[in-house]
């Protein structure tokens, strides 16, 4: 075993960067750039009201999952996030898996999110392709390495913009709002006007319900970084996610009702061709610009997710420990470089909504994990101190664990191939955990590890 002078002294993140209002930013710009578009093909599977019924559901799995982590994150504040919180309840393998799951969705995410950047800059510039993916992994890998404050900055202003745009299409859309116009696809044979797909509609549209909420749970992964995680990363998370919420129902009911749901399951910019259509054209130009702010912001806090992530499964021995070496002004270098370089490379591909498709699978894995893993935590540990308990217990991560397996599922329905694929990925990741991973680990259990990062920070503070 690794004495922690010697190895976890070179691996300190930056503590007391962000209180809770920076965390609950932080899941905003995860997730905001969902707002803007890709769950609105929910709508082209599902019908408006199928789309509804997807998005409720998945509105409650987040919400329960969202609720469950705030007690994981306050009882282990560590940058593992998921991971952490699954090597806890099922021991080396079980953390390996849902942190390779997590890894898998933040890997991918960024590399799809370029692509959608690169095509919102053609609109606006005319400059799209390789070009245009690798200027902004630079850009804001760059942000990143100079020191998370003020990368958490950055990203709280880009949001603000995303959130600005998304607010004021709201406000401009009221007036035009037309219920008539929900339900005006065309039903199929199997359906109605309600559910003109009919059920396997919905279950088709349950991937696409997702991106409405999609990698909101990687704000426990800031844990090392709040000023008091105990307290900070519950009430991040959870604020988060009411905000989110909230901007859900906005863009689902008013845009629909505002420009037709048939127009907007088509639509690549549902809030532009919304505003245009209720004759606000000044406003759509404003929040077309601004929709490229969204989609930074989600490229830019993932790029933040995936390097404290692969940050904690360094430091723990699962992957290459130089992985976990932290700078001067305690950024994870290589941990930011590494994914960018394989994410630009993937962005080659061109196909966003393949990999994205992909991302799904991986949340959708990692979530059952973490659901079980609250329930494991509960029976197993109940002497662990909890600062917040989820309420409704392990009925409510039971509710989170079955509906992530059925959004698993919902993937299935909609594209093979991106299911088949992640499964790949997952397959040559446990080969790796089995011939090397396992082999390398700085402590034989959770208890051990986090036992270390404690007496390092311990030392570390003393000096």
């Amino acid at each position: 075993m690794t004495t922690s002078n010697d190895y976890l002294a070179q691996r300190q993140l930056k503590r007391g960067a962000a209180g809770w209002i920076l965390l609950a930013g932080l899941g905003i710009s995860y997730v905001i750039s969902g707002d803007f578009a890709g769950w609105n093909f929910g709508i082209a599977q599902a019908g408006w009201g199928g789309f509804v019924i997807a998005a409720v559901l998945m509105g409650i799995m987040y919400l329960a999952l969202v609720l469950s982590l705030a007690e994981m994150s306050a009882a282990i504040p560590a940058a593992g996030g998921g991971y952490s919180f699954a090597r806890q309840a099922m021991g080396p393998m079980g953390g390996f898996l849902t942190g390779l799951a997590v890894l898998i969705e933040y890997s991918l995410a960024p590399a799809a999110i370029v692509i959608f950047i690169g095509s919102a800059v053609n609109e606006l510039t005319g400059f799209d392709g390789p070009v245009v993916y690798a200027l902004f992994y630079l850009a804001f890998v760059g942000i990143h390495i100079f020191g998370v404050g003020e990368a958490l900055k950055v990203m709280m202003v880009i949001s603000g913009l995303a959130v600005l745009a998304i607010l004021a299409t709201g406000v401009a859309l009221v007036p035009e709002f037309n219920s008539a116009n929900l339900f005006d696809i065309e039903p199929t044979a199997s359906g109605d006007l309600m559910l003109p797909m009919g059920l396997y509609g919905v279950w088709a549209a349950l991937p696409f319900a997702m991106w409405l909420f999609l990698a909101v749970e990687g704000v426990p992964l800031a844990a090392e970084e709040a000023k008091d995680p105990k307290k900070d990363v519950p009430k991040g998370i959870i604020a988060a996610m009411v905000f989110l919420l909230f901007t859900a129902v906005l863009v689902v009911v008013l845009l629909s009702g505002a420009a037709g749901a048939k127009v907007i399951g088509d639509s690549a910019v549902p809030l532009v061709d919304a505003l245009n259509i209720a004759g606000h054209s000044q406003l759509a130009t404003f929040v077309n610009v601004l929709g490229l702010a969204g989609l930074i912001a989600s490229f830019f806090s993932i790029i933040y997710g995936y390097s404290r992530l692969v940050f904690a499964l360094s430091r723990a021995g699962y992957l290459p420990k130089n992985l976990s070496l932290t700078s001067q002004r305690k950024a994870p270098v290589r941990a930011l470089i590494y994914p960018a370089i394989l994410g630009f490379i993937i962005s080659l591909s061109g196909e966003g909504d393949l990999i994205l498709s992909m991302a799904v699978v991986g949340a959708t894995i990692s979530y059952a994990m973490m659901s079980a893993s609250h329930i494991m935590l509960r029976i197993k540990r109940p002497d662990i101190p909890r600062p917040y308990k989820t309420p409704g217990g392990v009925v409510t991560s039971g509710v989170a664990l079955v509906l992530s397996i059925i959004a698993l599922t919902g993937v299935y329905a909609y594209d093979v191939r991106a299911f088949l694929f992640t499964l790949v990925l997952f397959a040559v990741g446990m080969l790796y955990y089995f011939v090397v991973g396992q082999h390398n680990l700085i402590a034989k259990s959770a208890e051990e590890e986090f036992a270390l990062l404690d007496q390092a920070q311990g030392e570390l503070e003393a000096a």
